[in-house]
């Protein structure tokens, strides 16, 4: 005998009549946002609604989301579409209808906004480019928008291109010389055994002469990222730039840091993008939490430094910096993290904008010790980061390089 939800429903509330209607609603739009909820989790959360009272918000978002969401990273994207869903029905049609004024564009909008808000539309409007994207591609294509448009400004649909986009990067060999050596015919050292042995095939004459050359393996690389709630926007997007990376080079490193350090590079080596991802938020603790540079950064430099910074390791710095307890100990834990490795690169979200200024205190710590300081929001940089992996290292002094894009 199958269920009818919808009639189960409205027997446990006449008054309202429409709960179920509701929930398969936010349903689609939670799968239309990029929340994976298929029929079985909404027969599950009709039935869960069963247990509780429908009319406390508190509880329907505590049963909803205990069911629909699985992933940590799944649940900013759960939040705005609730908060967005379960209003008022005269509040939504305004919010649909209405402008936002000059004033409130320039605030930051809540992490995933965007995309709950284009999943919750109708669908004739749902993928309708604004007037300013009509001008825009009226001049230029689209995979050139896409490459200069800030991850925090895309749809899901474009997220999801860009992430296409991201799995194809590849790392050129960026060599880094070291003392050992091998046979090379080029080689400007004299291979005496080899060169002797030879000679035995001829009597003792010395006819061929062996050669060394030094070789050459691609500089280490690890990766400190910072999965704090004000780089929520960016952090799967650099986990995908990582995990491809660390496949084309195998000698990749990835640390994330909130509260405390945790070390995900055996997670980001496993082949499928998705399940690595999966891998890492499930041993994260304090995704999108609070933010410990100077504490994330002791733990690295004690516990990690001397087993993934030798040989001449380039290191990413991932933030935006803006730390909680910012006092000396930060200095001196990036000091030392400067003078372990052979590049400190940090790359800042904040510096995409043209008027940015160092004004947080934990920022001005953080800044002497660093060789490089680059923007990273959008694939322009991206591509403009592997360049700069890929080439020789700049002399070793503190460089600012602001994104055109």
């Amino acid at each position: 005998m199958q269920r009818n939800p919808t009639a189960m429903i409205d027997h446990l509330n006449p008054p309202t009549g429409k709960m179920a209607d509701n929930v398969v609603g936010f349903a689609r739009a939670l799968r239309a946002a990029g929340v994976p909820v298929g029929p079985g989790a909404v027969i599950d959360a009709l039935d869960a609604l069963q247990l509780i009272e429908i009319g406390h918000r508190d509880d329907l978002y505590a049963t909803l989301e205990a069911i629909f969401v699985k992933r940590r990273e799944h649940l900013l994207i759960f939040d705005q579409a609730f908060a967005l869903f379960f209003r008022a029905a005269e509040d939504w049609q305004h919010m649909l209808d209405s402008i936002p004024l000059p004033d409130a564009a320039k605030k930051k909008p809540p992490p995933a906004s965007r995309r709950v808000q284009e999943a919750m539309a109708p669908a004739a409007t749902r993928d309708m480019p604004s007037a300013e994207e009509q001008e825009l591609r009226l001049a230029v294509s689209d995979k050139e928008i896409l490459q200069k448009k800030d991850f925090a400004q895309m749809s899901a649909a474009e997220i999801a291109e860009v992430t296409r986009a991201i799995e194809r990067m590849r790392l050129p060999q960026a060599e880094l010389r070291t003392r050992r050596v091998r046979p090379d015919r080029r080689g400007l050292k004299l291979d005496l055994r080899r060169t002797l042995r030879a000679s035995l095939r001829t009597g003792g004459e010395v006819v061929d002469i062996r050669k060394l050359g030094l070789i050459d393996k691609p500089a280490p690389i690890v990766a400190l990222l910072d999965i704090s709630g004000s780089m929520s926007e960016y952090t799967r997007l650099f986990l995908h730039f990582l995990h491809a990376i660390t496949d084309d080079r195998k000698r990749v490193s990835t640390f994330l840091f909130g509260t405390r350090l945790t070390n995900v590079t055996r997670a980001l080596r496993q082949r499928d993008p998705d399940e690595a991802l999966a891998s890492c938020t499930s041993s994260v603790e304090d995704w999108a939490g609070g933010t410990r540079i100077a504490t994330s950064l002791h733990s690295f430099n004690k516990l990690w430094a001397r087993r993934v910074l030798g040989q001449g390791a380039i290191v990413l710095l991932i933030s935006d910096g803006l730390e909680r307890e910012s006092d000396a100990k930060l200095a001196f834990e990036m000091d030392r993290l400067h003078r372990s490795c052979r590049r400190l690169i940090w790359l800042n979200p904040l510096l995409r904008y043209d008027g940015f200024e160092p004004r947080a205190q934990g920022i001005k710590m953080m800044i002497p010790h660093v060789d490089e300081f680059r923007p990273v929001h959008n694939l322009t940089s991206m591509h403009t980061l592997i360049a700069a992996l890929s080439s020789a290292p700049p002399p070793h002094h503190f460089s600012t390089i602001r994104s055109v894009a």
